[in-house]
């Protein structure tokens, strides 16, 4: 029983992270091929009006050029409308929104801290535009990514449409290269469950929605860009990714940063799970239950799986003492990850330790997730994570040289 045991939990990481991240993607891919791809409605002669909404606490630093970059963008200028909700900013960012110069550009503050999805609630009243297009404060939206994001919402049956994350930074200072590897495979994957059916959660950094979907009120430790996807097919809408509408979203120059935030996305996405466990239900979603399960549940249980190759060999130390050798690699990656952490903020981080402590650093922020979760922390406030700015890379994107 004992011998069982101990294998089971060593197995347990092995059969989640291949299916999570090989048979589930190829079952997926499989299935895309089975279906047409997603076509974008042809551009309408008149643009319908659009609300481009930013929550921010604290973003004085990064907000300017945000607003600047968003309403540069190729559409309209009467058909767009900025609304920033200051989740009671300490800093300058009230008086920047006020002080802008353009009628478009809007402030609600909120009266208390209360956190972004609060924000988000609180903004359904405010909105202008048939769609709300959410974007984070310290993204930038390249010149032609908006319309296509409003053609996908202009095909029947569409209820949100999500942007494609493209992850930049200053390779030459910065030691999370390997966060753009992992967004670039999240994007991938989007794209095939559009072609299936409909995503399963959307890029918090840009998405938009109709806007009687974005109006419904939703709990504020929930995460939105998570939880709007379900809002969408619960409502008999699907959710799609669209690959045209790319959004530039700085890489956290450390894993300390990254840490920080994966801890803090993680532990709301987990809540927003629980939140939505009816829409694992395959009887009533079908496909989209089975997405649910394979890009979400899947992912988020195998961080305490990986608590299995610590414990598991102990169990097994008479009859296979050589499975050790997981709990010793487990506790090297780990050393690793601290060694990682606490590497100097100025300091180039060696290519040969960055891509292994991301994966480590990555099962930590899991376990801290997991953590929040079981002690029933409500994650609803947050701090700006600290992305680098001015970026050339970034420059050259928005002005369209990416595409």
């Amino acid at each position: 029983m004992i011998n069982l045991l101990g294998w089971s939990l060593i197995a347990a990481p092995v059969v989640l992270g291949a299916y999570a991240f090989v048979v589930y993607p190829a079952l997926v891919w499989l299935w895309s091929r089975m279906r047409p791809p997603f076509t974008l409605a042809p551009a309408p002669s008149e643009w319908p009006m659009l609300t481009i909404l930013i929550v921010a606490y604290n973003e004085e630093r990064r907000l300017k050029r945000t607003i600047d970059t968003a309403l540069a963008v190729d559409y309209p200028a009467d058909r767009l409308d900025v609304l920033v909700v200051s989740d009671a900013s300490s800093d300058g960012t009230d008086e920047l929104v006020l002080t802008y110069g353009d009628p478009r550009v809007r402030l609600l503050r909120q009266p208390e801290r209360r956190g972004k999805p609060a924000g988000e609630n609180a903004s359904g009243a405010h909105v202008k535009g048939e769609y709300v297009v959410s974007i984070d404060a310290s993204i930038l939206i390249p010149r032609d990514s908006l319309k296509p994001l409003v053609r996908a919402l202009l095909v029947p049956g569409v209820g949100l449409a999500s942007g494609r994350d493209i992850s930049v930074g200053d390779e030459a200072r910065e030691g999370n290269k390997a966060e753009s590897s992992y967004v670039g495979m999240e994007m991938t994957l989007r794209a095939f469950e559009t072609r299936v059916h409909s995503i399963v959660g959307a890029s918090g950094c840009f998405y938009a929605a109709r806007r009687d979907l974005h109006a419904l009120p939703l709990p504020e430790h929930l995460s939105r860009d998570f939880a709007a996807a379900s809002v969408a097919r619960s409502h008999g809408y699907r959710a799609v990714s669209v690959d045209e509408a790319t959004c530039l979203v700085p890489r956290t120059p450390t894993l300390k940063a990254e840490l920080k935030r994966k801890s803090r996305t993680m532990g709301r996405g987990l809540g927003t799970l629980v939140f939505l466990r009816a829409m694992l239900n395959p009887f009533r979603y079908g496909s989209y239950a089975f997405m649910m399960a394979g890009h979400k549940l899947a992912r988020w249980l195998l961080f305490p799986a990986f608590l299995g190759w610590l414990f598991g060999p102990l169990l097994l130390l008479r009859s296979a003492p050589y499975t050790l050798v997981l709990t010793v690699g487990m506790l090297a990656g780990l050393l690793l990850a601290r060694l990682t952490l606490t590497w100097p903020d100025d300091k180039r981080l060696p290519r040969l330790v960055s891509f292994p402590g991301y994966i480590f650093v990555s099962i930590v922020a899991g376990w801290m997730a997991w953590l929040h979760l079981l002690k029933g922390e409500k994650l609803a406030t947050w701090e700006p994570t600290k992305r680098p700015t001015g970026l050339n890379v970034a420059a050259d994107a928005v002005d369209g040289s990416t595409h």
